[in-house]
């Protein structure tokens, strides 16, 4: 008769501290069970997804990689794609990251109630639902936008600009309306962490030889709250990467030669426009892996501040 294999130490261990903790387990169960069936089950079915062809109708049929192949080799539309959505994340994201943190190292300087307006001031473009009526009202093609009728009125121009049906200048304005909706839920995070600094440890610093507020910032604000930093990049490097919205409403899609294409506005076509949901998935997987690659990146970064 065989016996049953003994648990090592440290599987004891866990079992223990599992036994202890089990009502915090249990409460934790809920939340669990819908990240798992609403998060990891949809990216592990997408994944799986990818290696097929499926029309929604029909049932999934396997096919390797051939939507990995397509994708990089035959789709042009994606690579045009992909390099907007680089070109969004290269500018966008830093500039965005680094306006929300100064931003709100300035407002925190203030008064609590002149910060508190202040906020909602820089805070309300990223949840006004007016935001993207007020730049067509900016951009619109005729002597009646407001960009238009201010150059034509200082004689830069003659005529009137269709600027989003022009590819030259599409990019350029999505990447500022963009940077203009960027104080979101990171620059609320930073103001949140800005105020929880312990501010004896701004005395200790000027003790220690801090002499400036330079110095201040970056041996001892960005330090103490590092998971502020840390949740902000996170959530900027998933706003630059998933940008679609600012270029559905404003270059429509298809947008005028591509010019304004994004991996999401990509997928959002093939997914729910025309139905390929494989290809679509394939699409969705590289994006997941783009985000997990930058994300693990500005880890290790953020990891350097104030050492």
């Amino acid at each position: 008769m065989s016996k049953a294999p003994l648990k090592t130490k440290n599987e004891w261990s866990l079992w223990a501290r599992m036994k202890k903790s089990r009502t915090l387990y249990f409460m934790l169960a809920p939340y669990f069970l819908l990240f798992f069936f609403f998060t990891v089950l949809p990216v592990l079915t997408s994944m799986a997804l990818s290696f097929t062809t499926f029309n929604v109708l029909e049932p999934p049929v396997f096919t390797g990689w051939s939507n990995y192949v397509r994708l990089f080799l035959d789709d042009d539309i994606f690579k045009i794609a992909i390099k907007n959505t680089l070109v969004f994340a290269v500018i966008t994201g830093p500039i965005s990251y680094i306006m929300c943190l100064m931003f709100a190292w300035i407002i925190n300087e203030f008064k609590p109630r002149t910060r508190a307006v202040l906020t909602l001031i820089f805070y309300a473009p990223s949840i006004s639902g007016n935001a993207y009526l007020v730049w067509n009202l900016i951009l619109k093609g005729d002597r009646y936008g407001l960009l238009n009728g201010l150059l034509m009125e200082l004689n830069v121009l003659e005529i009137a600009k269709i600027w989003m049906k022009d590819e030259k200048y599409v990019l350029l304005f999505l990447v500022i309306v963009q940077l203009w909706l960027s104080l979101g839920t990171g620059f609320l995070t930073f103001i949140a962490g800005l105020q929880t600094i312990d501010k004896s440890l701004y005395e200790a610093g000027a003790m220690d030889g801090v002499k400036n507020r330079w110095q201040e910032l970056w041996y001892i604000t960005l330090p103490s709250m590092k998971p502020q930093l840390m949740f902000g990049a996170v959530m900027q490097i998933t706003q630059s990467l998933a940008i679609a919205d600012v270029s559905i409403n404003l270059a429509g899609n298809p947008s005028v030669n591509y010019a304004g294409a994004t991996i999401v506005t990509h997928l959002i076509d093939l997914g729910s426009i025309r139905y390929e949901m494989g290809y679509a998935s394939a699409i969705a997987t590289i994006l997941f892996l783009l985000m997990i690659g930058t994300n693990k990146l500005a880890q290790k970064i953020l990891r350097k501040v104030g050492t």
